[in-house]
């Protein structure tokens, strides 16, 4: 079993308390954020510092005008990291100095930036509103932009895993900016207003026999009157969707693969097809390109560990746990050893910077019980 605490690149520098932490917590490995989107962060235990304000989604390497020229889409170096111009280079120097394994963290379609300035390549729903925050994996120049972006996260990173984010369709739900949406909308409209609607999706259905017109019609039905769709149709948006989290994905690994041979690959996804978000909706023929799958385990309820054993058999499932509020501390080591009982090999917690002095007890108390 192995055992990942996440992190950012800001927690590990100018931190020399956070190797002596991470030591506490009994994990085998730190996993780095190389790529990450826009966030506003805690550091309640760093000497220096309380709060990072990522503006934007950025690359945490150095951003190599040879790699991105003549490509719209180009990620932006951080500039909340005074001093460095490898953060997560330096890092995971620090960390490997150490004796601490490190998996990178790879964030790659969700870029608010990227989808504000080029918004003709981000998600739009069936009401034609378009969610700068989600690029679509249908559009050749995400794709492409996802590949060159792990290989630049990867490029000379001595690693010994890597963690792929957001590879597939970002869909409404968000959790950013304010939010203001949560509980708006029951679970068949949240599918109906995450099915992207663009110009790349709508070619793909044509090219399966159905009118995008009637489609976009069939979904802002869907989504005025919570119902689904009829299973044809939705079959075939469903295989429309997958087609290009698959061709993403093989172009992702192949980058991985060339730059990081002998890594790893942990992919963040869902056991529902019709996910949409951080983790998307799991296609099945991707099982067999990857060595892990992370399946989201924020809540602590039993019916968690039923989305690890709808996939225990058949791949070496890692259970994503977060020690954070509101998850109830008391409820935590039961949730774990449920997740460990359904057959998670592996545990990722989140998160070693951003967990308080009273919670950093949890880490340890959880890869205990894990282990168990």
């Amino acid at each position: 079993m192995v055992i990942s605490v996440h992190a950012f690149p800001w927690d590990v520098l100018g931190d020399p308390g956070f190797v002596d932490r991470f030591a506490r917590t009994g994990a085998d490995a730190v996993t780095l954020a190389v790529s990450y989107h826009s966030t506003r962060a805690a550091t309640p235990l760093h000497p220096s510092r309380r709060l990072v304000d990522a503006r934007y989604a950025a690359l945490y390497r150095p951003v190599r005008e040879q790699a991105w020229a003549g490509r719209r889409l180009v990620p932006q170096a951080p500039d909340w990291i005074p001093g460095h111009d490898d953060p997560a280079g330096a890092a995971v120097e620090l960390l490997r100095a150490a004796g601490i394994p490190v998996n990178a963290w790879v964030v790659l379609a969700h870029s608010t930036r990227l989808g504000l300035a080029h918004p003709d390549l981000s998600v739009v729903n069936c009401f034609g509103e378009h969610y700068p925050y989600a690029l679509c994996p249908a559009r050749p120049q995400v794709r492409e932009h996802c590949a060159v972006l792990a290989a630049e996260a990867l490029r000379g990173l001595p690693v010994d895993g890597v963690s792929l984010e957001s590879a597939g369709q970002m869909g409404v739900a968000h959790i950013g900016c304010h939010e203001k949406t949560d509980g708006a909308f029951p679970p068949l409209v949240q599918r109906a207003l995450s099915v992207c609607c663009c110009d790349a999706c709508a070619a793909s259905w044509t090219a399966r026999g159905l009118d995008p017109a009637q489609v976009t019609a069939a979904l802002r039905e869907a989504a005025r009157s919570a119902t689904w769709l009829p299973d044809d149709l939705a079959s075939a948006l469903l295989a429309t969707r997958q087609a290009a989290t698959t061709t993403l994905v093989a172009e992702v690994l192949a980058a991985v693969r060339e730059h990081a041979p002998q890594a790893s690959i942990t992919l963040h996804a869902h056991p529902d097809p019709w996910a949409a978000g951080p983790s998307p909706g799991l296609v099945p023929e991707l099982l067999s390109e990857v060595d892990n799958v992370l399946i989201p385990c924020w809540p602590t309820d039993p019916a968690t560990a039923e989305l690890v054993s709808a996939l225990a058999d058949r791949t070496t499932v890692d259970a994503y746990v977060t020690v954070l509020p509101p998850a109830q501390a008391d409820q935590l080591p039961d949730h774990v050893a449920r997740l460990r009982d359904a057959g998670a090999n592996r545990l990722s917690l989140y998160h070693l910077g951003l967990a308080p002095a009273d919670r950093q007890p949890l880490l340890n108390t959880l890869a205990k019980h894990f282990r168990t």
